[in-house]
């Protein structure tokens, strides 16, 4: 074969099928048609994937805040409908008139370098390495305008795993209505147990905050005594599941603090009203 027939293909294909030459070749057009098929359909799916994210957000969402459960007669995307979106500066509780140019996911919103900070270990109890500068925060409102639930993304690290999920406040923004981790990848039956409804219905009608606004809310290694006064700011730790029950209690103290959701809150109880 001349030099010019080199990159021929009939000539190519016409080489022996033990030619060396006819073997890389072949090799190279299979490479070549996977590499372009999984590009192509990857794509195509991408709107699907975003679409199948945004619904598994709402669901999560609607069903911490208690407006929707699975059975209902309306969708998540539905429910999702009668809460406000506000997005919020953290550290001072500012909401933005504007909303910035980002999409409403927490995971891309702390991967972004333009509205996220690095944290000192010192500072990250939560194991969280980027603050967000904003988050979208959510908020139902009654007849009169009232605020009676507020939503708040947090996220934190658990033994194995950065822990993804929602803490629902009621409209005092200090009694707490949720918590659900709705992505994590700690022990099966241990700290897995994170996502457990009767482990979750623990944290129903506890308090955040005490009397003088500080978070006070946190996790006990066991369980806790009702016939403490302590008891309405405690939630049983997870049974052989100490660092992921710290992870928790840490991740929820640091989102409720004054780094992150602090001053906002502070703010809806300041007004009194939830307005």
């Amino acid at each position: 074969m001349s030099n010019s027939e080199t990159f021929n293909l009939k000539a190519i294909w016409a080489l022996p099928n033990d030619d060396l030459r006819k073997i890389v070749a072949v090799a190279l057009v299979v490479c070549f048609f996977c590499a372009a098929l999984v590009s192509a359909t990857v794509v195509a799916l991408r709107p699907l994937q975003q679409h199948n994210q945004a619904a598994f957000r709402a669901k999560n969402i609607v069903e911490v805040a208690g407006i929707w459960q699975p059975g209902s007669p309306i969708s998540p995307a539905e429910a999702l409908k009668s809460l406000e979106q506000v997005w919020v500066e953290l550290g001072t509780g500012r909401v933005l008139d504007t909303p910035p140019p980002l999409p409403a996911d927490p995971q891309k919103i702390a991967r972004d370098p333009n509205w996220s900070q690095p944290l000192a270990r010192s500072e990250d109890p939560a194991g969280i390495k980027r603050l967000p500068k904003v988050m979208p925060v959510y908020l139902k409102r009654d007849a009169n305008g009232k605020v009676t639930v507020i939503v708040l993304p947090i996220h934190g690290s658990g033994l194995w795993s950065t822990m993804w999920g929602f803490l629902a406040l009621e409209g005092d923004g200090t009694t707490i209505r949720g918590l659900k981790f709705y992505q994590q990848a700690e022990t099966p039956g241990l700290g897995g147990e994170v996502e457990n409804p009767k482990w979750r219905a623990l944290w129903h009608g506890k308090r955040a905050f005490d009397e003088q606004g500080q978070v006070a809310i946190h996790v006990v290694k066991g369980r806790v005594d009702p016939n403490t006064p302590e008891a309405q700011f405690a939630v049983d730790g997870l049974a052989g599941a100490t660092l992921t029950s710290k992870g928790v209690d840490q991740t929820v103290r640091f989102w409720l603090s004054e780094r992150a959701y602090g001053p906002f809150l502070q703010s809806l109880r300041s007004k009194g009203d939830g307005q």
